[in-house]
């Protein structure tokens, strides 16, 4: 992996949460730094800068470091938070290098290899259940969007594709959304109703589970932010600046137990119909 320089404090945090971890490795062996870096022929800055999470080390650094060591058993769980680490993080100025419309491309090759989605969402619509008008709405109001049209455009119609996964039979959808996410103005009144009754026809789908937590209903935990969990192999969360991609066996149990504890606080089918047309109805009067 190249040597991370990023600024991000996220990204310095897990690193030096790392090199803390190989430092208390490399002293319960009773070795100073110099001593391990002439083991392994390393110039001793190396050392220093690995612990001190100014540099990230390669997978071979992590299994050369253990074996010098002398514990070869806690290589697997070092790689482990290694791996995390290369994969957290893709900052959203290397997304629009590409484009998002590539970006979206690339999200529908990671959802054909999933089975089971589970996703969670507190503020707006998900983009897998999006109409085009809404998610025009949505895209033009993005800090970090597209600036011309046709981008959003082109943004607006990779997503569309995506939706056809919808209707794939093999593939499972649960999915929670706040009354919140249907009420924020986000794009215009008649853009919003056309977004609610599409959820309404998606509820009718076998595949799709589709629960609408309502606002006088007490939350079992407080909902902080969206997430995505795919099988159970990637958590996926959005934030500003960052898609962070949560690989850990923990996490991924830790955001599977929040999403159940939300999918328990959700109303289903008709019910779930019934509470929909009547956020359409409160949409409709703003018009």
């Amino acid at each position: 992996m190249p040597r991370n320089t990023s600024t991000n404090p996220d990204i310095r945090a897990a690193r030096n949460e790392l090199g803390a971890r190989l430092r208390d490795l490399r002293r319960a062996a009773g070795l100073t730094g110099q001593q391990l870096a002439a083991s392994l022929s390393w110039n001793q800055p190396k050392v220093s800068k690995i612990e001190n999470g100014r540099q990230t080390p390669t997978d071979d650094d992590v299994r050369s470091w253990c074996r010098a060591a002398g514990d070869d058993g806690a290589t697997e769980a070092l790689l482990a938070d290694l791996h995390t680490l290369q994969t957290r993080h893709r900052e959203w100025r290397r997304v629009m290098r590409t484009g998002l419309a590539a970006e979206q491309t690339a999200m529908g090759r990671k959802e054909q290899d999933t089975r089971i989605f589970r996703g969670f969402q507190p503020t707006i619509v998900p983009g897998l259940l999006q109409t085009p008008e809404y998610a025009r709405g949505i895209i033009e109001r993005a800090g970090n969007g597209p600036a011309s049209r046709e981008a959003v455009d082109e943004v607006i119609a990779a997503r569309m594709q995506r939706q056809n996964i919808l209707y794939n039979a093999s593939k499972k959808f649960r999915l929670v959304l706040t009354e919140a996410a249907l009420l924020n103005y986000v794009c215009p009144p008649a853009a919003m109703h056309g977004q609610i009754d599409r959820l309404i026809n998606l509820t009718m789908l076998p595949n799709v589970r589709l629960g609408v937590i309502p606002y006088d209903t007490p939350f079992a935990v407080v909902p902080l932010h969206a997430f995505w969990v795919y099988d159970d192999q990637l958590v996926m969360v959005e934030t500003v600046s960052a898609q962070l991609n949560l690989a850990q066996p923990q996490e991924i149990e830790q955001y599977t137990k929040v999403f159940e504890a939300m999918a328990l606080d959700a109303v289903y089918e008709e019910k779930a119909r019934k509470a929909l047309r009547r956020m359409g109805q409160q949409v409709a009067a703003r018009e």
